[in-house]
């Protein structure tokens, strides 16, 4: 019975306390609201099943995680170099046709995450991409290069054809240095072809970050 009461009264406090905080830390969650909701549901969590521990203790202990991210939240909201170090800054991972291996390792990212999330939005091809961005919330934006924009009714109106902005699909045969077998019998190659192209620019597998082949056999590679 005791453990119902605490869990209905902490209940309503920590829902108090997340609307007083706003629903950013529930849509958008940076580093920061990450640790922030993990400390505050770990106090509640304990508070509602260690009965030996006076109920008023957690309840302190979560109305002051309240109070700080409530004045966090303030202090960002007004001033943009609290919130850059309290949520992190935007990195860009491919750029110029390029991807920025500084940031890529900076961030903890592979090249493979990159690619799964360019998917995601729709970017099956490399060559497709013009810009990758990590928000601070941890999801890639990817903007497509002009060619391979969705079609607005401003292109219709000016007569740009569907087909103009064909997308393409490349086989991902080497990602952050590691052979992929499968996308290489998909394009239909074999490790013979691989070797000799790799011989012919006088590179290794590990020394590849990605090799690309579309449809054309046109062939996108990066090296580390």
């Amino acid at each position: 019975m005791e453990i119902i009461i605490r869990s209905i009264i902490m209940f309503i406090i920590l829902f108090g306390i997340v609307k007083i905080m706003g629903k950013k830390q529930i849509k958008n969650m940076t580093l920061y609201d990450y640790v922030l909701g993990i400390s505050i549901g770990s106090i509640t969590a304990d508070s509602i099943v260690s009965l030996d521990t006076p109920l008023y203790d957690g309840i302190i202990a979560l109305v002051i995680f309240g109070i700080i991210g409530y004045i966090v939240s303030l202090l960002a909201y007004g001033n943009h170099n609290v919130e850059e170090v309290m949520d992190g800054e935007p990195l860009i991972l491919f750029d110029n046709d390029n991807f920025i291996y500084e940031n890529l390792e900076k961030s903890k990212i592979s090249i493979a995450k990159v690619l799964e999330s360019c998917r995601i939005k729709g970017c099956f091809d490399i060559n497709e991409l013009e810009c990758a961005i990590l928000e601070p919330s941890g999801d890639v934006s990817v903007l497509l290069k002009g060619n391979y924009q969705p079609i607005t009714n401003n292109d219709i109106k000016n007569n740009i054809l569907r087909n103009n902005r064909k997308q393409t699909y490349n086989y991902q045969i080497i990602v952050d240095g590691s052979l992929n077998e499968n996308e290489l019998k998909r394009a239909k190659k074999n490790k013979s072809w691989l070797n000799s192209y790799l011989k012919n620019i006088n590179k290794k597998i590990e020394d590849v970050s990605l090799l690309c082949l579309d449809k054309n056999d046109k062939i996108t590679i990066f090296y580390n």
